[in-house]
């Protein structure tokens, strides 16, 4: 799996950013490997930027129990938005 986009934007983030992520896992080293920049989403499926598709399983430990960029909730937000 190539990860080359990811890892490049990863180096630029540790930069710019403390532990180089904007969530409570501040040091990503401490899980292990390192993150993938996310591109796109949609449903549960998740693209990366280097490509890669994902299944998303954890659909962020409940919020996105109808999953990423629905349409429905997509149309809500820019009616209340404009």
């Amino acid at each position: 799996m190539n990860k080359n986009r990811s890892k490049k934007l990863f180096e630029r983030a540790c930069r710019l950013v403390p532990g180089g992520v904007n969530s409570p896992v501040r040091a990503f080293k401490a899980v292990g490997g390192s993150p993938i920049f996310i591109k796109k989403a949609s449903g549960a499926r998740i693209w990366d930027v280097d490509g890669n598709e994902y299944i998303d399983y954890v659909a962020s430990w409940g919020p996105l129990i109808f999953g990423h960029a629905h349409p429905k909730i997509v149309e809500a937000l820019k009616r209340q938005a404009e």
